[in-house]
């Protein structure tokens, strides 16, 4: 990482983003610049960065993680050869300490000497392929239309305690929208299905991680986005980590002396699969079903159980792709 000279800085927002590049790793030397978030606006920041001597080879561009508003920024920097850190907003604000005030110029400074400050821990960006753009943005629509059925079946069950007959009236009346639903979640899993089937790499992942008992198509797709596709880490624990299944000590001294707990910073949308995947395996792998009851009966809260369950399953998809081999069921005596 010690090739970087320059350490350039982005605050994305929808319409614009602020740049501040720090050179020659001193803060006092920095610029800053304000750009419109598109492909022109890319372009004039090339040539801006060209003017304060940054080029692709001696400089380090950081940026929040901020979903869509930055797709374009990343995608046409990259093109350009820049090497590009993407990293969690709070990740960047616990590590500069106590701060006052905040303006897109001020963040985008932050975010510069944040870049210089852990330059040697910096994780350049790998792209997802099409195919995982594409998985995600279907997930995201089949999240939105499974929730917009749950809430319209959840008012229909709330309105039968007060009132059947408006009930029935509410129940006739959306009928066909949740018709419409069905219809379309039908047609979702077809297009994933043609997705992963038609990617070798996609469709070996896929059947691998499916074989481990308890985990399920959506779980799958899941892992598979936001690891890309296994990819983004190196231990089956840095995973678990990340989907907030593992405990960590909580004691300081002779007086705090805390259960070991999960941390709050998780992929909370991960962490709800693996719970439903965990309850599953729970009850059709004989070997997890044995390991619940017995630490059950041995006084342990069900929760805590439940939450080794999880963590065991990351182990065993991790284990199994990295051996490249499906799961084998293990047969209690």
């Amino acid at each position: 990482m010690s090739k970087f000279k320059h350490f350039l800085g982005i605050d994305v927002s929808k319409e614009y983003f602020d740049a501040v590049v720090i050179l020659d790793g001193n803060k006092e030397k920095s610029i800053h610049s304000q750009f419109v978030n598109d492909y022109k606006g890319i372009k004039s920041l090339c040539k801006w960065l060209k003017e304060q001597g940054s080029t692709f080879e001696n400089t380090l561009v950081c940026l929040e993680h901020t979903g869509m508003y930055g797709k374009l920024i990343i995608k046409y920097l990259m093109i350009y050869k820049f090497s590009i850190w993407v990293e969690m907003s709070l990740k960047i604000i616990k590590s500069i300490g106590i701060q006052r005030g905040k303006n897109d110029k001020v963040d985008a400074e932050r975010i510069a000497f944040y870049a210089m400050k852990n330059v040697e821990d910096a994780i350049i960006f790998n792209p997802p392929r099409k195919q995982i753009d594409k998985i995600k943005n279907i997930l995201s629509i089949r999240e939105k239309l499974v929730a917009t059925k749950a809430s319209l079946l959840r008012n229909v069950k709330e309105l039968k305690s007060f009132d059947l007959e408006l009930a029935k009236f509410s129940e006739k009346l959306q009928k066909t929208t949740i018709k419409g639903i069905d219809l379309d979640l039908k047609n979702i899993e077809k297009q994933l299905d043609k997705i992963i089937n038609e990617d070798e790499n996609l469709c070996r992942i896929y059947k691998i991680a499916t074989s481990v008992i308890g985990i399920g198509r959506v779980t799958t797709l899941f892992l598979i986005c936001f690891t890309n596709e296994f990819t983004m880490y190196s231990t089956p624990r840095q995973l678990a980590c990340y989907a907030g299944v593992v405990p960590f000590e909580h004691t300081s001294g002779k007086s705090i002396r805390a259960k070991p707990k999960v941390h709050y910073l998780a992929n909370k949308k991960l962490k709800k699969q693996l719970h439903m995947c965990a309850l599953s395996a729970i009850k059709c792998d004989p070997e997890l079903k044995l390991y619940f009851n017995r630490k059950v009966e041995e006084g342990k809260s069900k929760m805590l159980v439940i939450n080794n369950v999880r963590n065991k399953l990351v182990h065993r998809i991790c284990a199994c792709i990295r051996e490249n081999k499906i799961f084998e069921k293990r047969e209690i005596a």
